[in-house]
């Protein structure tokens, strides 16, 4: 009898709970009170989709971000793949790196971004992070946490469509400083330094080393030294983000010229170094964060207080793309091979840059084309409007971003010519 009464009664309790409207079954969640987030800023905003849905067979994919080769597929360096397979044949384990990584990788990626001569490396603190996104989330969170200063940084107008999520992320306060010019799609170099001068004695200011992003637009060497004097009065800290050394211009010293003079020039600063683009190492996420300190006592107690920041974040990274990258790094020959390689790939850039240009003059187009080339790196700033970047989607399917940023390296030989006219057209 009781077990019958038992059963009755789960039975109408399971009726009574079937009946109930979903929003009251949702009442008692744990998670009921998390509200949805707004959308992420996703790499190509709406031109992934896009593109696929258009069944144009001469479709033009300019948003991509990571390196096309002249067939417009996506690229694997020969040098990769040689470290790669000498280090599987090596069989080695797969035991946990140390805290701040893999020793030959951060030795050596020292090494590439501030010279083999530079007196900053036995001064200098550097961790193996993941990718450059990683090492602006560790340096981020070392000035949070050790800056004496303000804990808010200057970051340019405009900048990586991340950078102020991470920094913000991080408890830091991101300001702006004036950077491009849309009347001259050029830097608007007068408004930077004023900003420089004009900010709080001691602040922090972001630098894109080269091949900025989105611009595409670079101080001169002289326009560098100035900022570095204008920086170095003011006793701002400096934090570079280089993501794109070797593949801007091709030479890996002339890439890392700011970054190399600021140290010379005796200045503060920190550094986040990626390795997607100038090794093609996307998936693999091999990075590294650096700060030069003052002395080797200093060093070591920065290191310290890096490695106690990363251990509760991800306690070490993966060694793979690290063991590739320091392969090339480490071993002479793969490394002149690698040189030629990345220099392959901005040599393409350039070229796809000059073939624009000159197809679109040779269209009687009234407009200056000389920003195309006189910008540099992966992106471009073609100075066209967000209504013509939409009626270039719509009409002549070639997908962008609707701030007129285009990726160089979705421009090919076979395409080229098609696109300066879908501009001609849209522009004139």
């Amino acid at each position: 009898m009781q077990a019958m009464l038992s059963t009755a009664i789960r039975r109408t309790a399971v009726r009574r709970t079937a009946a109930l409207p979903l929003n009251a079954l949702r009442a008692g969640s744990t998670w009921a009170n998390v509200p949805q987030g707004p959308p992420l800023t996703p790499r190509y905003p709406g031109i992934t989709e896009a593109f696929k849905a258009d069944k144009f067979e001469q479709k033009i994919n300019l948003g991509v971000g990571a390196y096309r080769d002249d067939k417009g597929k996506p690229y694997v360096l020969p040098s990769v793949r040689v470290a790669e397979q000498k280090i599987v044949e090596e069989k080695l384990n797969k035991e946990y790196a140390g805290i701040t990584g893999v020793p030959e990788f951060t030795k050596a990626a020292a090494v590439l971004a501030y010279g083999a001569d530079s007196p900053a490396l036995s001064r200098l603190a550097i961790t193996q992070s993941i990718s450059g996104t990683g090492a602006l989330r560790i340096g981020a969170a070392f000035l949070q946490r050790f800056f004496p200063g303000d804990k808010k940084i200057y970051i340019p107008t405009p900048s990586w469509a991340n950078h102020g999520a991470v920094f913000s992320d991080a408890g830091l306060q991101v300001e702006k400083y004036r950077y491009y010019n849309c009347d001259t799609i050029g830097l608007d170099f007068e408004g930077m330094l004023a900003d420089i001068k004009a900010a709080p004695k001691g602040s922090v200011f972001l630098f894109h080393a080269c091949a900025h992003n989105p611009t595409g637009i670079d101080p001169t060497p002289e326009q560098w030294r100035e900022i570095s004097t204008a920086v170095k009065q003011a006793g701002h800290f400096s934090f570079f983000d280089m993501a794109y050394q070797g593949f801007a211009s091709g030479d890996i010293h002339k890439d890392a010229f700011a970054l190399r003079h600021f140290v010379a020039e005796g200045h503060d600063l920190c550094l986040a170094q990626s390795f997607a683009k100038n090794m093609g190492l996307y998936g693999e996420r091999v990075g590294a964060f650096s700060v030069v300190a003052s002395s080797p006592e200093e060093r070591a107690r920065i290191d310290s207080q890096i490695k106690i920041l990363v251990r509760p974040m991800y306690s070490n990274p993966p060694v793979h793309g690290a063991r590739i990258a320091a392969e090339i790094l480490t071993t002479p020959a793969l490394y002149d091979q690698w040189l030629a390689e990345v220099k392959g790939m901005a040599d393409r850039i350039i070229t796809m840059r000059a073939l624009l240009k000159q197809n679109l003059e040779k269209l009687g187009s009234a407009h200056d084309w000389s920003h195309i080339t006189s910008q540099i790196g992966m992106f471009a700033y073609t100075g066209l409007s967000a209504e013509q970047m939409d009626k270039l989607a719509k009409e002549f399917s070639v997908y962008a971003t609707r701030d007129g940023r285009i990726s160089v390296s979705g421009i090919t030989s076979d395409n080229v010519g098609r696109l300066a006219e879908a501009i001609y057209k849209v522009k004139g």
